[in-house]
């Protein structure tokens, strides 16, 4: 074989090499769509993203003018130069509702000018709420309360300890006018019925229902503390304090479990009491579950309830909400969980909760705005609930609520110095009671 056919097979061989490998022989192909978020088909996104994203396997541009749209309507903020992730801004979505991108054919185009010429479409569909059937005047107050938060912020008290509505009585001898919501507290259910506390008479709630006032009522939850025929609710090793195990709510053969079975069934006689009478609650049990956990290295929870850590907390919280609602059948209440701004982990869900609460207790500043604690509880549950100023000590300037953007659904400070003293609100009341943005309870609407 001479050199010549030598020469003549290689070539051959290499041309048909390079023609059988488009990369090899430089053929020009348009961009490809790696992926897109939200994905095809996607369900429960967020109605507030700002963005959709598509990735290609290369910069891509833009033609000028582009039709792109979302449910037909046209997107017209994007940019259009060199980029190899295409960011489509959007706003304004609604729940519950199926959406639409359209990027229509020769739209989109690579660096060797050559377009995507097939359309491109993608569906999402964004969060739907769950379900919540409630009493109908439950739903009169979850109606109220949805049509005013953002708008203005309702005023609340705490009860002195218990059963009762002192502090309240004190601001209205102040300032001449009630606040419009009241928190009672089953914390000392383990004597109950006694000739000093008995949750079985409801008159104080009912009285205050009657004036149009909203029942709140919390639980600080008494279990057996470390001394023998003590309770408890603090978590800890001393003897005015327990440790009692709240993983147990797992183990149906333990005493802990017994106990807390038997104590949620207690309570829900009590709460019965107030169903029977029509009589909504605004409901907030195992409050403040995370406690420092998440706030610093060695941070622990202060309540046996989280003293295991968000898991077993939640297995409770669950626990306690299957057994009020669907077991003892208590369509009254409106269920409030806690956060503490650092703790997504310890959230139970949407369904298992309508309203969240942060309590806050500033040491200097205490009448200022708390933007930065109510954008931190809003990111936690995606602004799917509303949010409550559930416990606090100086109750924050109502014109700097709304002028901020920290509109709490209502503000409740602790009892006692929190509620009487100047330092933290004393006289301060007589402004927040006559500030047009606050709603006292001769403001309410009858809800009955």
């Amino acid at each position: 074989m001479n050199w010549y056919y030598k020469f003549s097979v290689l070539f051959l061989l290499i041309f048909l090499s390079c023609k059988s490998d488009p990369g090899t022989s430089g053929e020009i192909t348009p961009p490809q769509l790696v992926s897109i978020n939200p994905p095809n088909d996607a369900k429960d996104v967020s109605e507030n993203i700002t963005e959709i994203m598509l990735y290609f396997n290369e910069n891509v541009t833009l033609k000028t003018p582009y039709t792109i749209t979302l449910n037909g309507s046209p997107l017209n903020n994007i940019q259009p130069g060199i980029q190899k992730d295409l960011k489509i801004p959007v706003s304004g979505l609604k729940i519950s509702t199926v959406y639409t991108l359209i990027i229509p054919a020769n739209t989109i185009k690579g660096p060797s000018g050559i377009f995507i010429d097939k359309e491109i479409k993608s569906t999402f569909t964004t969060y739907t709420p769950p379900i919540r059937k409630f009493s109908p005047q439950t739903q009169k107050v979850m109606d109220f309360l949805t049509q005013t938060y953002g708008k203005k912020t309702i005023s609340g008290t705490m009860a002195n300890v218990n059963w009762n509505t002192e502090e309240a009585d004190w601001v209205y001898a102040l300032t001449g006018k009630y606040p419009a919501l009241n928190c009672f507290d089953y914390v000392h259910h383990i004597y109950s019925p006694s000739d000093w506390i008995d949750y079985s008479n409801t008159s104080v709630v009912e009285n205050w229902w009657n004036a149009n006032g909203l029942v709140s009522i919390m639980w600080h939850w008494n279990v057996p503390a470390n001394t023998a025929g003590q309770y408890a609710f603090y978590l800890g090793s001393e003897n005015n304090q327990t440790l009692f195990d709240v993983s147990k709510i797992s183990d149906i053969n333990s005493d802990e479990y017994k106990i807390m079975l038997k104590d949620i069934d207690i309570i829900a006689d009590y709460l019965k009491l107030l169903k029977d009478k029509n009589i909504p609650v605004i409901w907030r049990p195992l409050h403040e579950a995370a406690g420092n956990t998440n706030s610093y290295t060695g941070g622990k929870a202060w309540f046996w309830w989280g003293g295991k850590g968000a898991v077993p907390f939640k297995i409770l919280w669950k626990f306690m909400f299957d057994r009020l609602t669907n077991y003892h059948k208590l369509d009254n209440l409106i269920w409030v969980w806690t956060s503490e701004g650092n703790d997504p982990d310890w959230y139970p869900g949407d369904a298992y909760v309508d309203i969240v609460g942060r309590d806050l207790y500033p040491e200097s500043n205490v009448h200022a705005s708390q933007l930065y604690e109510f954008n931190k509880v809003k990111a936690i549950v995606d602004n799917h609930k509303m949010i409550a100023l559930s416990e606090c000590g100086g109750i924050p300037d109502p014109n700097l609520m709304f002028e901020k953007g920290d509109t709490w659904l209502w503000f409740m400070p602790w009892y006692g110095d929190f509620t009487r003293k100047d330092t933290q609100n004393g006289i301060y009341w007589n402004t927040v009671m006559s500030n047009s943005n606050v709603i006292t309870r001769d403001q309410m609407p009858s809800l009955k």
